[in-house]
């Protein structure tokens, strides 16, 4: 089982400790079996977490032997990192433990100069600072999150979930992510190079709004060769309407979704199916295996046969 360990930092922001609690717990593989268990770490027994204090059953020992490491953002980014934490998250990462932040748990991050010469981002108001204060960090304020391979970032609050579902497809496959957005009442569609003060408060088939029997009508027909202007007219508007209305309740573009849309079930049917991807190319509406497997690259970072072979 993969242990993931949470860094309760002197003023930790109680929503970003809360994500990845809440996500990883409730994650199940296919079987039915949890997969993750999580130690919440402090290093001192008591924490602030501003309208209550955080009593950590791990210590800084917690780290240790953890496969991820997570930290939160605190309410005072520039407060100084105290030297323990520094070499605790030094030696994880010497360990080669995955280690993430969420919000502004960037910042301490940083002060371990483990994102030296690393892409990083942070939430949007506080990307100004992080690099005044940590020039050698390439900070991108403009995406939900980064994923260097050992060290990723998040932006702030949703972003968190945003990364956690990252990490979840990437240990046990697009399913069981899903499964976990569902559960979360997440998307898991939106992904690291969207901005991230989009306005996107409703999932991507969202009950009850006004697209919802449209998006299912799409998710129907993924097969089919939609353009926007058949999409338009199965929704009874003009193609500016329906970008607008697309942009309001998912925060991207209708044919966006829909390439989105024909990845996740690729990638279902790359791990359930012994389909040639060829074959699940077609059954997703790509006109050519090479449009396909340029998509799936794009979107995933992997080729279709390297996503078969890591989740199969």
């Amino acid at each position: 089982m993969h242990t993931v360990a949470v860094l309760a930092l002197d003023q930790v922001i109680p929503f970003d400790l809360s994500t990845p609690i809440e996500v990883f717990t409730r994650t199940r593989l296919p079987d039915g079996r949890p997969g993750y268990q999580i130690r919440v770490c402090a290093e001192e027994r008591e924490t602030d977490a501003g309208s209550f204090t955080l009593r950590a059953p791990w210590g800084l020992e917690g780290l240790t032997g953890a496969d991820t490491v997570i930290v939160p953002g605190t309410a005072d980014p520039a407060a100084p990192l105290r030297p323990a934490v520094r070499d605790a998250l030094r030696a994880a990462a010497r360990d080669g433990t995955r280690i993430a932040s969420i919000c502004s748990g960037t910042f301490p991050l940083a002060a371990t100069g483990l994102l030296d010469g690393l892409r990083a981002t942070t939430h949007w108001l506080a990307a100004g600072l992080l690099a005044a204060t940590y020039p050698d960090v390439e900070v991108d304020p403009g995406v939900l999150y980064v994923d260097n391979g050992q060290i990723l970032t998040s932006a702030g609050a949703a972003a968190g979930l945003d990364l956690c579902l990252h990490m979840i497809r990437k240990d046990y496959g697009s399913a069981v992510a899903a499964d976990a957005a569902r559960l979360s009442v997440m998307p898991l569609e939106r992904e690291g190079g969207q901005a991230q003060f989009i306005v996107h408060d409703h999932a991507p088939t969202p009950q009850g709004s006004t697209l919802e029997p449209l998006l299912t009508w799409l998710q129907e027909n993924l097969a089919a060769d939609l353009t926007l202007t058949d999409i338009a007219a199965r929704a009874g508007v003009s193609t500016r309407t329906l970008i607008r209305r697309f942009r309001e309740q998912t925060g991207t573009t209708p044919l966006q979704w829909l390439h989105r849309a024909r990845i996740r079930q690729a990638q279902h049917l790359l791990e359930s199916t012994g389909h040639t991807v060829e074959r699940i190319g077609s059954q997703v509406g790509f006109g050519s295996p090479t449009a396909f497997r340029d998509r799936f690259k794009r979107t995933t970072g992997v080729s279709p046969h390297s996503y078969r072979r890591a989740f199969s």
